[in-house]
């Protein structure tokens, strides 16, 4: 490596070193909910990160991962696949860093995710269904000499899993005034593994008895991945949750940390999104609707065995990314989601209303 090429290395992680500086840890917000007394919840807003969801952890760690492994050199341009929030996080880490960044995203991604990577100065290749997103990344960054950051097959090993401020190390820190200051569950979705990866391999080096959830859409490629173990399983219905319910398992997805996969459908998914603007005064994306389904099946569970504890999940994007999608009566009606049913019924479980 050459005297400038080092040079410039260091004044890049010094730049992210400062940007985690600069970023303050992340609420942790509780929620008493009437139909479970004696079990706490807690959602971690993820959203309120500078770039407006979980996925600006990522985007640091594959930016470092990809510096201090020399893959990434001055002036070069970076590339991945994304369906949208990872993209906007390392388009804005791409800004920081004077580099150019492209995005390849389904082309049914949210409208506001695309104008918003365009306005951080990054290009948005838009692909249809069917269409390998990652694969066609690789071939770019090939041919143009890109750096391809490959978050799903680089985000369980990116990341810190032993500490360094990582979610799950940042959870427990915050928890631990709490009545139950050692969750039952913490509960995530998964589009490339890395966070469950990251949570699951962190409770066991605690050593603790804390079990990780994943919540996936129904028929999503995780849960029957985890079911049979097999890395080739592949979903068996579509979704219309943005950033989980892959169609296949991806490499990041580590099947033995994971302690049980709760599968929701997208009417409860999207109703819960819209239940947690109105217990939270914010909007969120699918993913933290899905998260919280997810959290009162297994709170219904506990319930049934008597058992008193704390569950701790995400809240993972903000909520306005969506409003042309999941919180338009419009698009839910040509997408076929009955909402009010799912609203009546969510509600009834969360004991707000009447059953």
């Amino acid at each position: 490596m050459s005297a400038a090429d080092r040079h410039w290395l260091k004044q890049a992680l010094a730049s992210l070193a400062q940007e985690a500086a600069r970023s303050a840890d992340t609420h942790l917000l509780r929620l008493e909910l009437p139909a479970f007394p004696g079990i706490d919840f807690y959602f971690k807003d993820e959203a309120s990160h500078p770039t407006g969801s979980l996925k600006h952890r990522l985007a640091r760690s594959l930016f470092l991962y990809a510096l201090c492994n020399g893959r990434l050199r001055e002036g070069q341009g970076v590339i991945d696949a994304s369906s949208g929030s990872t993209a906007i996080s390392e388009a804005w880490f791409a800004r920081l860093l004077g580099l150019r960044f492209q995005a390849v995203m389904p082309d049914c991604t949210a409208p506001a995710k695309v104008r918003l990577i365009h306005s951080l100065g990054a290009e948005c290749v838009l692909v249809p269904a069917g269409v390998d997103a990652s694969r066609l990344a690789r071939e770019r960054a090939a041919d143009d000499g890109l750096c391809y950051l490959d978050q799903f097959g680089l985000a369980e090993r990116a990341t810190d899993w032993r500490g360094n401020n990582n979610i799950a190390e940042s959870v427990l820190a915050q928890m631990a005034r709490e009545p139950h200051p050692e969750p039952a569950w913490i509960v995530c979705g998964a589009g490339t593994g890395g966070t469950s990866a990251t949570i699951g391999r962190y409770l066991r080096y605690r050593q603790l008895d804390t079990r990780t959830c994943v919540a996936e859409p129904t028929g999503g490629a995780f849960a029957h991945g985890w079911r049979t173990r097999s890395p080739a399983a592949v979903a068996t219905a579509p979704t219309l949750i943005e950033g989980i319910g892959r169609p296949r398992v991806e490499p990041g997805f580590l099947f033995d940390v994971v302690d049980a996969v709760q599968e929701v459908d997208d009417a409860d998914a999207i109703a819960g999104a819209w239940l947690l603007e109105d217990m939270l005064g914010r909007r969120y994306g699918g993913s933290s609707g899905t998260n919280l389904v997810a959290c009162l099946a297994l709170a219904e569970g506990m319930r049934e065995r008597g058992e008193r504890g704390s569950i701790v999940s995400l809240l993972c994007d903000r909520g306005e990314r969506y409003a042309e999608t999941l919180f338009d009566p419009g698009w839910l009606q040509a997408h076929g989601i009955a909402l009010a049913p799912a609203l009546q019924a969510l509600r009834a479980r969360l004991g707000t209303t009447p059953a």
